[in-house]
C-alpha cells in the first residue's frame, strides 16, 4: 500500500488531468506525471493513470458527443497508432528525461512562432504535418501520457470552435488510450497492484471532469485559447526543467 504522501500527489495529478479532459486549460494535464513522480517513478505513475484516463475519456466523450471534427480524427488516429507502436517497441530503451525535453522544447517553439511569426510555415496546418504531429503524440502519449502538446501544434492553428477543439481531442485520446491498453498489458504495466491504486483514485475522475466542463462553458473563446497557450507554455517549461534538472 502506498503512503499518504503518494495519494495526495496522485490525487492532485488526477484532478489536473480531469479538469483538462473536461475541456478547460488542456495542457495543464502535462503536470500530472511530474507531480505524481514526487512520490513514485514515472513508469509506475503512467501505468496507474491509464485506467483512470480511460474512465475520464468515456465521461468526456459523453459530454462532447458528436462535437468532434471527423476530418481531423481521420488524420490523427492512423498516425497515432504508429506512434504507439514505436513507443511500445522502444519502451525499455526510451529516456523519459529526453522525451520531456523534446516535448517541452516543441511546445515553447510553437508558442514563439505563433506569437511572432503568425504566417510561418511551421505552424500552418496541413495533412502531412497532422500525420507527423499525431505520430509524435501517439509516441509521447504512450511513454508519459504527454500527447497533448504535439497534438496542439496541429490543432491550435486551425482555430476551431473551442467545443469542437475539445471534442476532437477527447475522441482522439479515447481511441489512443484504448489502443495503449494492449501494449501496456503485454509490457506487464497493468498489474493488480497498479490497478488497485487506479481504483482508489478513480472517484476523482467524474468530479474533476465536470469541474473542467463547468469552467469550459463559462470561459469566453478568446480567453479559452489564451489560457491554452499560457498552460502550454508553462507545461513546456516544466517539462524542460524536469528533463534537465530533476
Amino acid at each position: 500500500m502506498e503512503n499518504l504522501y503518494f495519494y495526495i500527489t496522485a490525487s492532485i495529478g488526477v484532478f489536473l488531468f480531469g479538469i483538462s479532459k473536461g475541456g478547460f486549460a488542456g495542457p495543464i494535464a502535462i503536470l500530472a506525471i511530474p507531480i505524481m513522480t514526487l512520490s513514485i517513478n514515472p513508469i509506475k505513475a503512467a501505468a496507474i493513470l491509464l485506467p483512470i484516463l480511460l474512465i475520464m475519456d468515456f465521461i468526456a466523450i459523453y459530454i462532447y458527443w458528436n462535437k468532434w471534427d471527423i476530418k481531423n480524427i481521420k488524420t490523427i488516429i492512423p498516425a497515432s497508432i504508429i506512434g504507439i507502436f514505436i513507443g511500445a517497441l522502444t519502451f525499455e530503451f526510451s529516456s523519459v528525461r529526453s522525451i520531456k525535453i523534446i516535448v517541452g522544447a516543441i511546445a515553447i517553439l510553437f508558442i514563439f512562432l505563433t506569437l511572432f511569426q503568425k504566417n510561418n510555415s511551421f505552424i500552418k496546418p496541413t495533412k502531412k504535418k497532422g500525420r507527423f504531429w499525431s505520430l509524435f503524440a501517439g509516441y509521447t502519449s504512450f511513454i508519459i501520457h504527454a500527447g497533448g502538446p504535439p497534438m496542439s501544434v496541429y490543432l491550435l492553428p486551425q482555430k476551431l470552435d473551442k467545443t469542437v477543439y475539445v471534442g476532437t481531442i477527447t475522441l482522439a485520446f479515447l481511441i489512443i488510450n484504448l489502443i495503449k491498453l494492449i501494449p501496456y498489458y503485454l509490457l506487464d504495466q497493468l498489474v493488480i497492484s497498479n490497478l488497485k491504486i487506479s481504483l482508489y483514485l478513480s472517484p476523482m475522475a467524474p468530479i474533476s471532469i465536470y469541474l473542467g466542463y463547468y469552467l469550459h462553458k463559462r470561459v469566453e473563446e478568446k480567453f479559452f485559447y489564451f489560457l491554452i497557450y499560457v498552460f502550454l507554455g508553462f507545461s513546456g517549461l516544466k517539462l524542460i526543467y524536469d528533463g534537465v534538472i530533476v
